[in-house]
């Protein structure tokens, strides 16, 4: 038996549940497919849990506005969700006279995509407000927080089911098929199902590559190859040395060993890079050594065996190591060849700060169809 609906978005990831609230709003009939037994549960559960303020990307690229648009609707739909987050500013530091160069370049970016109160500060004001901290010179950030992501989820998939939208986990896309009425889903799990979709969004994250290379009529070379970029987090025992948020300049595939809070107060840094063949979440003790001296670089004080295994995160990059930053990649049937089908690669930092406005373009891509 097949079933018909009209939009079926794949992935209940952040992105995923923001895309369905916004498909339902618009009245769309949405189903969400999820492959694991709970929302978030993959790239959207290990992260730094910050709301990004968009002064690290190229001016005119998909990350720079969408982050920029993303950081207002995300506070803003915080706010009015009642979802707990706080705005504790960030303070983005440099340790020497190359690196003060680098905050220039930071600088300028910022102000060219529009971020939010993004000022220069001397290296004693910076102290001031950190009095831990040691540095040269530091830009401050007053549009960066930080957030409760699985009560921002549950509160889009509140809201998409509020409007009609139906949410089925454990449930894999094993494959598609685009015909003239619609894509053809075949769905896995406990009850296997087949799917007739006018419309689909591919926001499977980590399997988004998989998903979209298995969807026959998708154009060759249309699917980026996929990489698996580890990030590694350990925690702080004992006392908290920072109030704020206290980023390095950034290093190749990631922002640098950074240190950021949660909303319960405990410290964290991370996440370093590591490249791997296959998803796993352990944490090597060992990767402490590098960790200390990186952090060392901007807290001194750092205690010998304060720093704890805590968790680690994958980014779905769709760039190996040492090729330069792609984009966010969003794609319609211009660039793929299916009508209806909207895919979404990628999507790593500043992916959660962007949800919002990520979904925002999806629906407009489905409206004027360019995905249809």
């Amino acid at each position: 038996m097949t079933d018909s609906v009209d939009t079926v978005v794949i992935g209940a990831g952040v992105v995923g549940l923001a895309v369905a609230r916004a498909l339902a709003l618009a009245g769309r009939d949405v189903v969400v497919l999820e492959s694991r037994e709970a929302i978030g549960g993959g790239i959207s559960a290990r992260n730094s849990e910050v709301i990004h303020a968009g002064m690290y990307y190229t001016p005119g690229s998909l990350k720079a506005a969408l982050c920029v648009r993303g950081n207002r609707l995300l506070r803003a739909f915080l706010a009015s969700h009642g979802v707990a987050h706080r705005m504790t500013g960030k303070l983005i530091v440099a340790t020497s006279a190359e690196e003060e160069g680098r905050l220039d370049e930071i600088l300028a970016r910022g102000r060219a995509n529009g971020v939010e109160g993004l000022e220069p500060i001397p290296a004693g004001r910076a102290r001031e407000m950190e009095p831990a901290l040691s540095c040269c010179a530091a830009l401050w950030s007053p549009a960066t927080g930080i957030l409760d992501t699985h009560g921002a989820m549950l509160a889009l998939q509140g809201e998409a089911e509020d409007h009609g939208a139906v949410l089925a986990l454990k449930s894999p896309v094993l494959s598609g098929e685009a015909g003239d009425r619609g894509i053809l889903l075949e769905v896995g799990g406990a009850e296997p199902c087949r799917i007739l979709a006018r419309q689909v969004v591919n926001c499977a994250g980590l399997e988004a590559p998989r998903v979209g290379a298995a969807i026959a009529g998708v154009r060759q070379g249309s699917v980026p190859p996929a990489f698996l970029c580890k990030g590694n987090y350990f925690l702080l025992a004992g006392r908290q040395p920072f109030s704020r948020l206290v980023y390095p300049v950034p290093v190749s595939a990631g922002l640098g060993v950074h240190y950021t809070l949660d909303l319960g107060g405990q410290g964290r840094f991370g996440p370093d890079v590591e490249w791997i063949d296959a998803e796993d979440y352990q944490v090597d003790p060992h990767r402490a050594e590098v960790f200390y001296g990186a952090i060392r670089r901007y807290w001194p004080g750092l205690p010998e065996g304060a720093l704890q295994p805590g968790y680690a995160g994958i980014r779905p990059k769709i760039q190996g190591p040492g090729d330069p930053a792609r984009d966010f990649v969003l794609q319609g049937a211009a660039e793929h060849g299916v009508a209806g089908l909207v895919q979404l690669y990628g999507i790593e930092s500043p992916g959660l700060t962007s949800s919002l406005a990520i979904a925002e373009k999806v629906a407009e891509m489905l409206e004027e169809g360019r995905g249809a």
